[in-house]
């Protein structure tokens, strides 16, 4: 904390907020090690169904895709 990258990416998504839940994890915090192993040098990082999406910064393109076809494949 702070976190100004991962703000930033947070603004990016905010148009997509209803679209899916935003669950933000604190690699600091001693039960996230796992994930602070993995990705200390690659933060933010995003998953999107449990599955690796994209990390540094939101790759808008990417994100809809993807999104697009969760919502196609939960119809």
């Amino acid at each position: 904390k702070p976190c100004p990258l991962c703000d930033e990416a947070k603004e990016v998504l905010e148009p997509y907020k209803r679209r899916f839940i935003l669950q933000e994890v604190d690699i600091a915090l001693p039960e996230n090690s796992t994930w602070y192993d993995k990705y200390k040098y690659d933060i933010p990082v995003f998953h999107l169904n449990g599955k690796f999406l994209m990390k540094h910064r939101v790759d808008i393109q990417k994100f809809e895709d993807r999104l697009r076809k969760v919502e196609l494949q939960s119809e």
